[in-house]
């Protein structure tokens, strides 16, 4: 590392809440990667008749355990429980539920207060709530993401070229930003959702469609200062294409202010998602969202462990991310110290 890579990073370390934030936010994204281990309504092995078997990675038929049907085996059911427990046995996740497993043993009618086999109760279709939580934690995430990372490429991208070139393309440039950024984005984003069947990777692409202006005015202040530095003018007169020049000698400038911002933009991808699901316009029916269990806490206010279980999961994990961008913040700032 550079002595001004060393320097960043113990600013960063300074900042006690910042790493603090950091470490349990990468925590908990990387337990909810592996959340079907945690979570889900088949075993992790199986180990019947001497043979080995990986219920979660794949498709065994019920007559593979000693059952009648060929279809898939339901390891929830007593019956094929017992079976695999005549010959061998199985490992459980600690969760028996996933995000898409009824309880059809509900004490009451759903949603269902918390039990001990329902740790965080159910939702109104007799869903597990925490089951939902992990994986709806895990798409949130991912989205916020994978639209964080590709709206930044795409802004960054045209910043640099309006601010590196100017004149023309950069009018042109900031007439259609100003024009594009006028629209009501949300409204826009509402309509675009209802036309097509909504899916991840639609809502993808419909939200970065607006998302992507995020950095370009940045960006491109950085390149309009960056273009006229004494090291930038020499290396044009060295015959220097500009390509390189835009990359190896301005670029690193500008991507202080980007990473910067990176944490504040994956939470508004994340806020964006859980808008569109609450106001039933995002994911397809059934998928876990924290923003549909939060509409299903207004719909059914004599459960509130519904509201309260996704308002601390989607406050906790925003609050994080806010702490760590603080926290880059700081560290990409020269004038504070450690």
């Amino acid at each position: 590392m550079t002595p001004l890579q060393q320097e960043r990073l113990a600013r960063f370390k300074a900042n006690r809440r910042s790493v603090w934030s950091l470490w349990i936010f990468a925590i908990l994204f990387a337990l909810s990667l592996f959340a079907e281990i945690l979570a889900n309504d088949k075993p992790i092995i199986v180990s019947y008749d001497g043979n080995w078997y990986f219920p979660i990675w794949n498709t065994y038929a019920e007559t593979t355990f000693g059952g009648e049907f060929e279809t898939e085996a339901v390891y929830r059911d007593p019956y094929v429980d017992a079976l695999i427990d005549e010959k061998g046995w199985s490992v459980w996740p600690p969760i028996r539920y996933s995000y898409h497993t009824i309880n059809y043993a509900l004490p009451g009618p759903a949603p269902y207060k918390p039990t001990f086999d329902n740790w965080l109760g159910t939702d109104d279709k007799g869903r597990d709530v925490l089951a939902r939580l992990i994986y709806g934690f895990r798409i949130s995430v991912l989205f916020g993401l994978t639209l964080s990372i590709l709206s930044s490429i795409i802004g960054v991208t045209i910043g640099a070229i309006q601010g590196y070139y100017g004149g023309k393309i950069d009018l042109i440039g900031q007439r259609f930003i100003e024009v594009w950024s006028g629209m009501p984005q949300l409204f826009m984003l509402i309509i675009l959702a209802s036309v097509v069947q909504p899916n991840f990777w639609w809502l993808l692409f419909i939200t970065l469609l607006f998302s992507w202006m995020a950095l370009v005015g940045l960006v491109r202040a950085e390149f309009l200062r960056g273009r006229n530095f004494a090291y930038v003018t020499a290396a044009r007169a060295l015959g220097v294409n500009d390509n390189t020049i835009m990359r190896r000698h301005i670029l690193p400038n500008a991507l202080v202010a980007t990473l910067t911002f990176m944490p504040f933009i994956l939470s508004g991808s994340i806020t964006t998602l859980t808008s569109l699901d609450f106001l039933g316009f995002g994911l397809p029916v059934g998928s876990p969202s924290l923003g549909e269990l939060l509409a299903q806490g207004k719909n059914n206010l004599q459960a509130p462990w519904l509201g309260i279980s996704a308002f601390l999961v989607l406050s906790l994990m925003l609050s994080l991310l806010v702490f760590i961008g603080e926290g880059v913040r700081d560290a990409l700032d020269p004038r504070r110290s450690y």
